[in-house]
């Protein structure tokens, strides 16, 4: 490898051996991608993108560089949206009252009251750490169960199905240990 970048030569002192790793580097990172590092500018060029990302670089960072900021309760509140039950039906009255109870408890999760973070329900429902700059796709969603006690997540389809509870706390201790004893990507 050492010949194949132009770095290859007799080595009699450690800064000699410095010089050679630093000569390496630059290529394997630099010269080697060189013609692929050049149409990506070119690309950027097309719209004069990269005169303004040149001359603004902090203006554009936050477009183009993932920085994770802490998830609140009320972003995952209002990135999972509910599927409800046509409106005045039985079952439309309990898929409210857990809306109610997945706002209280995303609330106490952010507060630290509940044995799990804002961001253990996002790698439950969701397998992601945090949320991607682009977005999710699909969509994250909230059905209903009434035929189980625990909650469950389809993470393919970013969807959070939450049991009907008819009691918060109930429902408090069963999300704690339903999200707790499904540990999810070797993430936990």
């Amino acid at each position: 490898m050492l010949q194949v970048a132009g770095c290859l030569r007799h080595v009699s002192t450690v800064e000699e051996k410095k010089d050679i790793v630093s000569d390496y580097l630059r290529w394997y990172i630099i010269a080697r991608n060189l013609s692929v590092i050049d149409r990506f500018k070119e690309g950027l060029s097309a719209l004069n993108f990269l005169s303004a990302l040149q001359q603004h670089p902090t203006l554009l960072s936050p477009v183009l560089c993932h920085m994770e900021k802490k998830l609140t309760a009320l972003e995952l509140e209002r990135l999972f949206k509910p599927d409800f039950s046509p409106s005045g039906s039985n079952r439309r009255h309990l898929e409210s009252q857990t809306v109610g109870y997945w706002s209280d408890y995303l609330l106490d999760c952010e507060e630290s009251q509940t044995a799990v973070s804002v961001g253990d329900v996002l790698m439950f429902a969701t397998g992601l750490t945090s949320l991607p700059p682009s977005g999710l796709d699909p969509l994250p969603s909230l059905q209903f169960l009434d035929d189980s006690l625990f909650l469950m997540a389809n993470t393919c389809l970013n969807l959070l199905k939450l049991p009907m509870i008819t009691s918060y706390s109930v429902f408090k201790s069963n999300m704690d240990f339903g999200i707790q004893n499904s540990p999810g990507f070797g993430c936990f």
